[in-house]
């Protein structure tokens, strides 16, 4: 490099303070414009895909339903869902409109986030009688046999709610009310249990009242 080159070089002036933090504002400002776009133009597919999701583990946890109603909580009473709401509850149906049972959905923090769980719950029985995740990002190979174990998921074919959920180590379950923990993701299974149990608690009473103001209901259960 010359000698002039050098001093060319030498007497170019840096960037300003203002212009750096300026620059870098417009980068950030741009990225996150992409991203938000970005969330809006997939939020009604994702959104949708998860209706779809949920409308299906509906007939897997309630045996024999072929159509539901959503049921919002008001004021501590079950009413007809109008509209988007958080808190819902599906009633059952089979082919011959017989009623079938609930499927309650919650959710509850795990070891890694929060899991998600739908069951299906018979009323007459106070009993669980379908169980699937809808959301679970728990330890693979650990905590995520919540979703697959045979032994655990055996629990929930006929699980009394009252007294409440209980549970117990792996093997040793005696009580209809008991669930068999998994060997090495006690925290994913307590988790299921704890779940359970306050979505009991928040829903068994007004199952009951409904169920009470609605006696033909029970006549035309569709459940062995």
């Amino acid at each position: 490099m010359s000698t002039e080159e050098q001093m060319t070089f030498d007497q170019e002036p840096e960037p300003s303070s203002f212009r750096l933090i300026a620059t870098l504002g417009v980068a950030g400002f741009l990225s996150g414009l992409v991203l938000v776009s970005s969330y809006l133009w997939t939020k009604p597919t994702i959104d949708a895909n998860k209706a779809e999701e949920q409308r299906h583990a509906i007939f897997r946890v309630l045996p024999g339903t072929a159509d539901f109603e959503t049921f919002t909580l008001q004021d501590g009473q079950l009413q007809t869902a109008t509209g988007p709401a958080e808190d819902r509850v599906f009633l059952g149906r089979d082919t011959n409109a017989g009623f079938t049972g609930f499927a309650i959905t919650g959710e509850e923090p795990g070891f890694s986030d929060i899991v998600t769980v739908i069951v299906g719950y018979h009323p007459a029985d106070q009993a669980i009688i379908g169980y699937q995740v809808l959301d679970c990002k728990e330890t693979p190979g650990l905590g995520d046999k919540i979703i697959r174990n045979e032994g655990f998921l055996a629990n929930f074919s006929h699980l009394v709610v009252d007294p409440e959920i209980a549970l117990v180590k792996n093997g040793t379950k005696k009580q209809p009310n008991e669930v068999d923990g998994i060997t090495g993701a006690t925290i994913s299974s307590r988790t299921v249990v704890n779940l359970l149990n306050n979505a009991m608690t928040k829903w068994k009473g007004p199952i009951d009242a409904y169920l009470q103001a609605h006696p033909e209901l029970e006549k035309t259960t569709g459940h062995e």
